[in-house]
């Protein structure tokens, strides 16, 4: 971080959320924990890119991975408290677009 920046922490954090799909995919994981096809079946995604933003949300904290010893083997992810912490500030950030964000039609 720069040292001219107001809030190191916020642009870290808007950074983080403003990462393609790293938003949406938090959003779709706060229903609960989820298989990695759910997910990438609710969000126009390849699978590869997916899987780079689960790890990177992984990474920071924000999302843990379950491996279920089954056969075959069962992956959920979920929201860990981190990430469920950001829950206030997406379904206000829902609210805010449902309000005043346009949808042009093609």
């Amino acid at each position: 971080m720069n040292s001219n920046s107001l809030c190191p922490k916020f642009e870290k954090a808007m950074k983080l959320l403003s990462q393609r799909w790293s938003g949406l995919i938090i959003y779709q994981l706060l229903s609960g924990p989820q298989r990695f096809g759910t997910i990438e079946a609710s969000l126009p995604i390849s699978g590869r890119l997916l899987s780079e933003r689960l790890k990177d949300l992984e990474r920071e904290g924000i999302v843990t991975r379950e491996v279920f010893p089954e056969t075959p083997v069962r992956i959920e992810y979920s929201l860990t408290e981190k990430g469920k912490a950001l829950e206030p500030a997406l379904k206000e950030m829902e609210k805010w677009s449902q309000k005043y964000v346009e949808v042009k039609k093609l």
